[in-house]
């Protein structure tokens, strides 16, 4: 059954991500589908809802620096370019760093990298800092349709089968993040 939660209630949410679960909810631009990156079945659920090949990989987004930090290899990051990233952030930004060993090999698909962002928007950030880490964030949409922009169009797509829906605001942002390159700043996604 489909629960549908409100941001009062995002002690509830998280709970439903810690057993399990897979929750779609508001980002920067579009809702995301999530679930605990460490819970394989959840995470195969995620892919298996957007008929997406899972060799593609996910970001993880994260309320602040600490949720991430155990996911870069920092032998691979200068000091540098760790300090670029970190003034981004928290924004609308996806930065692809090298990856550490404590990331699980089905978050990253076939990619060398993992794909991280430390977000500003507030319903996001909460629901991370309610679960104790980061989360999986894709977009909320079967493989090939636009990003479901509101609860009601992630009801529409994929309605019981998914375990619920966090109903609040997407935040100011026109289109999803930009991706880029940690090491060489390059683009991946404008």
């Amino acid at each position: 059954m489909l629960q549908i939660f409100t941001l009062d209630e995002l002690e509830d949410a998280a709970l439903l991500l810690r057993r399990g679960g897979v929750l779609a909810y508001p980002t920067e631009a579009v809702y995301g589908l999530g679930c605990d990156p460490r819970d394989r079945a959840a995470f195969d659920r995620i892919f298996a809802l957007k008929q997406r090949p899972a060799t593609q990989g996910v970001l993880l987004i994260a309320a602040d620096f600490e949720q991430v930090r155990r996911y870069i290899d920092f032998d691979k990051v200068p000091s540098t370019v760790l300090a670029d990233v970190r003034a981004s952030w928290p924004g609308p930004n996806t930065w692809i760093f090298p990856r550490s060993a404590a990331v699980p090999e089905w978050v990253a698909g076939a990619h060398a990298g993992i794909a991280l962002r430390v977000t500003a928007h507030e319903p996001a950030a909460a629901l991370c800092r309610a679960f104790g880490g980061a989360l999986v964030s894709t977009s909320a949409n079967p493989h090939g349709e636009a990003p479901a922009k509101d609860a009601q169009a992630v009801r529409d797509y994929f309605g019981a089968a998914l375990d619920g829906v966090l109903d609040a605001p997407l935040g100011a942002q026109d289109r999803p993040s930009t991706i880029r390159d940690a090491l060489t700043g390059a683009i991946i996604r404008a």
